[in-house]
């Protein structure tokens, strides 16, 4: 094996699926995966704001060679998420803002990097969603090795080709294929209740005596 190896992603998450998990917030989707699934909170969104949503297109990296990387971006398909496992390192910029452009013309949904970025001064003024680990001007090799669509780990989180990879200003979440209907239905529901909840917040008629229950079963005098 000689560290190079380019798969085919065998199935995407269903395009109305991404459509409804862009109208939920990261949260609330994490909070129904039982808050124990994520990218780590230095992953975080560079871009001038957006939601990100859509199949994930994996890159396995040496840390600061971009290679495999600029292959994806040529095969990965219109709405798809390019999302590179670069192993956290900051030493060297995986892209900067010529990649991104190429990118933004195929028509990909957005590009998640556990690893660095630089040109950030043209990635804070557009909407195209960009989610990385650090920043930095050292630029990357261009030797490999590398893998395309292979399973990836993001500082723990799982990323399998196909998945669903959604992003705001909180962070990524990245929903299981196989799961992704039953956690969208589930996470739609939470999303309506504190939406409710919020209005009743805000009307004034929130009961908070659940606080003092909890402290007094917890031996807490009052």
């Amino acid at each position: 094996m000689n560290g190079f190896r380019i798969l085919p992603v065998e199935q995407r998450v269903d395009p109305s699926l991404v459509r409804r998990f862009a109208e939920l917030p990261v949260a609330n989707v994490s909070d129904v995966m039982s808050r124990m699934v994520a990218a780590g909170p230095q992953l975080r969104p560079l871009h001038a704001g957006g939601i990100l949503a859509g199949p994930a297109f994996t890159v396995k990296s040496r840390p600061g060679d971009n290679l495999m990387l600029h292959k994806a971006l040529d095969l990965a398909s219109p709405g798809d998420v390019v999302v590179v496992d670069a192993g956290g390192d900051l030493t060297n910029a995986m892209l900067g803002e010529m990649m991104l452009a190429h990118a933004e013309t195929r028509g990909l949904a957005g590009v998640v990097i556990n690893g660095a970025i630089r040109d950030l001064a043209s990635i804070r003024t557009k909407s195209f969603p960009v989610y990385a680990a650090g920043v930095t001007h050292r630029g990357p090799y261009k030797n490999g090795p590398g893998e395309i669509n292979v399973p990836v780990s993001l500082s723990g989180m799982i990323v399998m080709p196909g998945d669903l990879i959604l992003g705001d200003d909180d962070g990524v979440v990245a929903v299981p294929r196989a799961e992704a209907e039953a956690i969208c239905a589930e996470a739609e529901q939470k999303h309506a209740q504190e939406t409710a909840h919020l209005q009743e917040i805000l009307a004034g008629r929130v009961d908070r005596s659940w606080i003092d229950r909890t402290l007094g079963a917890l031996g807490c005098k009052l």
